[in-house]
């Protein structure tokens, strides 16, 4: 019985270690004269530099969800920066002000990049980060977002999109994309039209960039959020979990990430 009880308590000790080792920290950082409040986190039982991931909110702005994103990036093994694209973490409750925050963000994309650029700065500049291995992920407006930074030619080793919107009034040119882009989509996504679809691989393929796009069947718009059953009820959306869409889009994410750091 001893030896029993010292071999649970041994196993509950170290998972409490692994459990620790996962440092979660809110962040403040300026991008011009806004105030963007972030998460940063990170596996502090790793001792070597690694690749630092930048996450980008829903149109809800910075909330739990992207925290909690980046907290499962940092258990793969990356730095992870939850960005604030709204400034001073602002959060919508309705699809009304959701839809108003992120317009004013898409509708001026020097003061997007301004401030994606100064939360990727932030991130580059951690002591655990490998600064020539930046990614960055996004959903639904975020997902927007990692491409739109993808089309502008910034300096990052891959995007993905989830669910993430398609269409753009600056288009990438030949030769400008630097990134690797996945596009995860849902094949029932009612706020991706066919023809933003295929605007986006015409302009993938004339910007000779390196992209796949993945549409999984049945998944609706939100389809990693298990929030988006409340959503759908809440507000009458269009949108939806799918946890087999989920699960295989993350290890998807993985599998691009992993290849295209191995590079």
């Amino acid at each position: 019985m001893k030896r029993i009880l010292f071999a649970l308590l041994t196993l509950l000790f170290w998972n409490t270690l692994a459990i620790g080792a996962i440092i979660g920290e809110p962040v403040m950082y300026k991008a011009g004269n806004s105030a963007m409040q972030g998460y940063l986190t990170y596996d502090d039982s790793i001792a070597d530099k690694r690749p630092g991931i930048l996450v980008v909110h829903e149109w809800w702005g910075h909330n739990e969800y992207a925290r909690v994103r980046a907290r499962m990036l940092a258990e793969l093994g990356y730095t992870a920066l939850a960005v604030d694209m709204y400034g001073e973490g602002k959060q919508a409750a309705h699809p009304d002000d959701a839809g108003k925050f992120a317009a004013e963000v898409r509708q001026n994309l020097p003061a997007a990049t301004q401030r994606f650029s100064a939360a990727m700065k932030l991130l580059q500049q951690h002591p655990t980060v490998d600064p020539d291995h930046i990614a960055a992920i996004g959903y639904c407006f975020g997902g927007g977002v990692v491409l739109e930074m993808a089309r502008q030619g910034l300096d990052l080793d891959a995007v993905v999109s989830f669910h993430g919107s398609l269409a753009t009034d600056k288009p990438a040119t030949p030769g400008m994309v630097k990134a690797r882009i996945l596009v995860c989509d849902g094949a029932d996504d009612k706020m991706s039209t066919p023809e933003q679809i295929q605007a986006f691989l015409r302009e993938m393929k004339t910007a000779g960039a390196d992209y796949k796009f993945i549409s999984y069947p049945g998944a609706k718009h939100s389809f990693t959020n298990p929030g988006a059953d409340i959503y759908a009820e809440k507000f009458n959306i269009p949108v939806g979990y799918n946890a087999e869409a989920d699960k295989q889009s993350w290890q998807d994410m993985q599998d691009f990430l992993k290849d295209t750091f191995a590079k």
